[in-house]
């Protein structure tokens, strides 16, 4: 590809996916340029723990020469799961780390964000810049911000989530409810302080479910537990909780399982699962293309979304980088479609299974399941 085919290249949003793309591109010596409405990398709290996957994520990670300071980071010895019912009887527990199976190293999703963060020319990153329209200024598109700018790009991409700018021009779909809103709470310095949660959660995670609710706790990094309470409720019901509303939906629940929300610190942040429908697509139009949730928002119960937002991002980058960048994006979109439709039937399910009536037949058998398939690839 020659200089002057090289298209000016717009990336909106600055999560793993989006600076999958412009580091995997600075790498190869394009420029990109990546607009972040947040005004800083360190505005909030990034989310809970991420499980990084072969073929996908950690490839990604690869690409992007991170494979070195992923390691000195990455937590190999988190990858257990729990089972418990309400009255905190264990009913299933995967306590090993990847023997057997595939390793599916954990990583805090602000440390993943700060790896790329990294490998991308601080120059080449414009915080607190919100877009307030897109419009077509053919064959490119303009850009127009919050703070009145307005920048005209080749290639517009749309990293930018759930409820993305970009998503509207390609395609009418729109993020539906799951029925299952999640409130996040932590913990901290759980090893030294809280040693009878460490018995609970061990290594990992655990899924506490019943009643079409769940109390579910990860491991983040530092000793942090992140807790999230969820429950199947209508849209926006107790969307504004607090720690003592959300006890009470779990009236009766086991005093130890309770402690959970009991030494859990802040206020509850609602967060209602959305999905985009099971295989979106959209026409290809020239000059805009979609990555990560803004293409496949899915339910966290797949545990593919960041890892398809970096492979997403690492598979664009090569399309943009290759001679016929227009060519290469339009059928990246094919296969970035097509991969994403598999896993976002897992997640539909998965988010069914966990919030339905008789949750723990079924979250139990996918574990005797899962234990089955690992005692194979190990024989």
């Amino acid at each position: 590809m020659n200089l002057e085919a090289r298209p000016s290249i717009a990336i909106l949003g600055a999560g793993p996916g989006g600076l999958a793309v412009a580091s995997i591109l600075h790498a190869r010596g394009i420029a990109s340029t990546v607009f972040e409405g947040e005004p800083s990398a360190v505005h909030r709290q990034q989310g809970g723990s991420l499980d990084m996957h072969e073929g996908s994520g950690l490839d990604a990670i690869d690409l992007a020469g991170l494979r070195p300071a992923f390691d000195a980071v990455a937590r190999y010895d988190d990858q257990g799961m729990r089972v418990y019912d309400r009255t905190g009887a264990l009913l299933r527990a995967h306590d090993n780390d990847g023997d057997g199976g595939e390793a599916r190293p954990e990583i805090d999703r602000g440390q993943l964000r700060d790896l790329f963060l990294s490998k991308v020319p601080p120059a080449s990153i414009r915080w607190g810049h919100r877009v307030e329209a897109i419009r077509a200024s053919s064959p490119a598109w303009e850009l127009v911000f919050a703070n009145g700018s307005a920048q005209t790009f080749d290639l517009v991409v749309g990293a930018d989530g759930a409820w993305s700018r970009v998503r509207p021009l390609l395609s009418p779909a729109r993020p539906i409810y799951t029925g299952v809103t999640f409130w996040e709470l932590s913990i901290d310095d759980i090893d030294t302080r809280h040693p009878r949660l460490v018995d609970l959660v061990g290594r990992g995670k655990i899924f506490a479910l019943g009643e079409r609710r769940g109390l579910i706790a990860q491991r983040n990094s530092g000793g942090n537990l992140r807790v999230y309470a969820a429950a199947h409720l209508p849209e926006n019901a107790h969307l504004h909780a607090t720690k003592t509303s959300l006890r009470a939906l779990f009236e009766g629940w086991s005093p130890r399982l309770l402690e959970l929300l009991d030494l859990a610190t802040g206020t509850p942040i609602a967060r209602p699962i959305h999905a985009l429908p099971i295989g979106h697509r959209w026409e290809h139009r020239e000059g805009l293309t979609l990555l990560g949730d803004a293409a496949h928002l899915m339910s966290p119960f797949s545990g593919e979304g960041a890892n398809l937002a970096l492979i997403d991002g690492a598979d664009l980058a090569r399309a943009i980088a290759s001679p016929d960048w227009r060519a290469a994006v339009k059928a990246h979109e094919q296969a970035l479609c097509a991969r994403a439709a598999d896993a976002a039937v897992g997640a539909a399910k998965g988010i069914e299974d966990a919030f339905a009536e008789d949750a723990l037949t079924r979250v139990t058998a996918f574990f005797d399941h899962l234990s089955e398939a690992v005692q194979t690839r190990s024989s």
